[in-house]
């Protein structure tokens, strides 16, 4: 028996993997391709250049793959690729990249997206992320693995979010998020780090602790970002395991720009 309901509009040129189920009323354009498992509920529009794997759970009403919310965009074959189990409620609106970048927005694997949520052209979300609703993402945003939106969250474009990294509800960034670190307000400000959260990832005492030494340094003991740095890249001298975590500030950090700097 087909799994997609006869008054949902397939086009022929679509590659839709056996196992996929697609409830009524949803239209699916020529150039997607869903992989297997994957089931796309009543009333979803999934257009343009989208690419879905296995595995994931796509609620009714959401579009999928419409172009950039861009002037500049001229009917490009820029891309949207969503990766494996991840979970989309209702009302999302995921658009396709833009020539200005990659030209691919995309959604990584294991990733939790509440309603209402918006990713524009170019956004890269990594895994294990959870969106609450109403998160809004503008162009050009890279979120990192773990990353968690509070709900109504407003993200800049351009702007970076660490791993690990929570909002609060209705945050509005306008600057880069280093790992670790939770924020609130608007314009929002670093509150603490989200120490709760690597617990609940099994990070060692000893990791943890390397992850407030980074906090004070950066927030605490009234340091210039350099100065910072410098200190945070000397946190493995005392316990070898904090090298993974610093590196990934240190990273992060080397590429924040003058003009955007980090939330204070």
């Amino acid at each position: 028996m087909s799994l997609i309901h006869s008054t949902a509009i397939v086009d022929p040129a679509a590659h839709i993997d056996g196992s996929v189920s697609i409830g009524p009323y949803t239209v699916i354009g020529p150039h997607v391709r869903i992989a297997a498992g994957t089931s796309v509920g009543p009333h979803c529009v999934i257009e343009g250049h989208t690419t879905i794997g296995c595995d994931n759970r796509i609620f009714q009403f959401n579009s999928l793959g419409a172009i950039p919310q861009d002037k500049k965009y001229g009917g490009e074959p820029c891309e949207l690729v969503i990766g494996e189990r991840n979970t989309i409620r209702e009302f999302c609106t995921f658009n396709i990249g833009s020539p200005g970048d990659a030209g691919v927005t995309r959604l990584g694997n294991d990733n939790w997206i509440m309603a209402y949520v918006h990713l524009a052209h170019d956004c890269q979300v990594g895994n294990h992320t959870i969106f609450a609703n109403n998160s809004q993402l503008a162009g050009h945003v890279h979120v990192g693995d773990w990353a968690i939106l509070g709900g109504f969250t407003v993200v800049h474009q351009f702007v970076r979010i660490g791993a690990h990294c929570m909002t609060a509800m209705c945050s509005a960034l306008l600057a880069d998020l280093p790992p670790f670190v939770m924020c609130q307000g608007q314009p929002a400000a670093a509150r603490s780090m989200n120490f709760e959260g690597l617990r609940r990832r099994d990070f060692s005492a000893e990791r943890i602790a390397g992850v407030k030494a980074m906090h004070k340094a950066l927030y605490r003991d009234d340091l210039t970002l350099e100065q910072a740095r410098k200190r945070i890249a000397e946190l493995p001298s005392q316990a070898p395991e904090r090298q993974p975590d610093v590196d990934m500030m240190l990273d992060f950090l080397g590429s924040v720009s003058a003009q955007r700097g980090i939330v204070r």
